[in-house]
């Protein structure tokens, strides 16, 4: 397969959630592939931080914080993206949030921020973006689902509820929008300890029980993920749409390990 498939050279990027963790392992890995990379995030300081690494690539980016629960602050950064670049052609949005506790206790208000973020949010930056790829007739689409899309996990209904709409979510997208030249998949990431899961996957018990189902018996890189997002970014995936790809270590094939 020629090299060329994976090269992303003169292709914008904007990565929602793109300063920390998964995301910005993504955003720095369409860069290092030829993008230019809008990573964007609710925080100024880890903007700029994630600018000033994408620069240091030698891309162009801008330095625009948003947020997924906002719909005038995704519209804004949208807006920015084509007055500085005039076009759009690759969306990942891997803005999410989590809350852990149990589902009998779980409140209105922590399921409504969770699936506003996780969901909605992803909703909001689909439609906004998607609008501008399908006027221009091309589009990468690449959400971020989770292992919790397919298997429970203890206490955190409302993050996999949000995860497992995410799916559908991409499916129903994807669907819609081939004819107009926009692909639309998604990647559950296996455990990638990040600011988000950290406390509840290192030195825990959770996190043992997690290794002990992952055949590769240890936890992903963050870099590990960012292969699959360059990947459904790409022309290499130019024939793929409404899939969600598991980056996982084997978790979801496993049965028994011992």
């Amino acid at each position: 397969m020629s090299r060329k498939l994976f090269d992303l050279t003169g292709r914008v990027a904007v990565v929602m959630g793109g300063t920390t963790g998964l995301g910005r392992a993504i955003a720095l890995s369409l860069a290092d592939e030829g993008a230019d990379v809008v990573a964007s995030s609710r925080r100024a300081e880890q903007v700029d931080r994630t600018a000033e690494t994408i620069e240091a690539r030698g891309r162009r980016t801008l330095r625009v914080t948003s947020d997924a629960s906002d719909r005038p602050a995704v519209q804004a950064l949208h807006d920015a993206v084509m007055n500085h670049f005039g076009r759009v052609d690759i969306l990942v949005n891997a803005a999410g949030i989590t809350f852990k506790g149990p589902v009998l206790d779980l409140d209105d208000a922590a399921w409504g921020r969770v699936m506003d973020t996780n969901l909605t949010g992803t909703l909001r930056a689909c439609q906004i973006f998607a609008a501008t790829m399908v006027a221009a007739g091309y589009g990468r689409i690449v959400n971020i689902a989770s292992l919790s899309t397919y298997v429970s996990f203890y206490e955190v209904a409302a993050y996999s509820a949000s995860k497992a709409a995410v799916a559908s979510l991409t499916r129903s997208l994807a669907v819609e929008l081939a004819r107009a030249g926009v692909n639309v998949n998604a990647i559950a990431p296996g455990i990638f300890p990040t600011p988000l899961n950290a406390k509840m996957v290192e030195g825990t018990a959770r996190g043992a029980e997690l290794l002990m189902r992952t055949p590769m018996g240890r936890f992903g890189r963050t870099e590990e993920v960012a292969g699959a997002a360059v990947f459904l970014a790409s022309e290499a995936a130019s024939f793929i749409t409404g899939q969600v790809i598991a980056v996982d270590g084997g978790f979801l094939a496993s049965g028994v390990n011992q």
